[in-house]
């Protein structure tokens, strides 16, 4: 059997794109990267663990906020390109400015509206 970290179709900077959605509401809650590392890390400690293109490092999800992502089912796509995180959210959402989800802006008539307000100041 072919080691899983080998089927995944890795970027030319070694990362793959996961989708992480809310396991009891399947609301989309952020999207992010992860490299080898991040993903052996998150499959060992059941929690989110990404890697931070900006911070250029593996990025522990709730390091800093204390909202922290509980890994429930892991899915990859069938081109084995993108993944897909269920977690359960701790805390007050998943997104830096303080919302359940880092989709909170929607295009209405020519702009983006804000459709969802903070749950805490970020």
């Amino acid at each position: 059997m072919a080691n899983y970290l080998d089927q995944i179709t890795w970027n030319d900077q070694g990362l793959v794109p996961v989708i992480t959605q809310d396991v009891n509401t399947n609301k989309v809650l952020m999207f992010a990267w992860m490299n080898r590392q991040a993903l052996t890390l998150t499959l060992e400690e059941k929690r989110a663990i990404y890697w931070s293109r900006s911070r250029n490092r593996l990025w522990y999800k709730g390091e800093e906020s204390g909202n922290i992502q509980y890994v429930k089912e892991l899915r990859i796509d069938c081109d084995h390109d993108v993944l897909l995180l269920k977690v359960e959210q701790i805390g007050a959402g998943a997104c830096h400015t303080g919302r359940e989800t880092c989709f909170y802006q929607q295009w209405q008539t020519g702009e983006w509206i804000i459709v969802e307000e903070r749950s805490v100041k970020p």
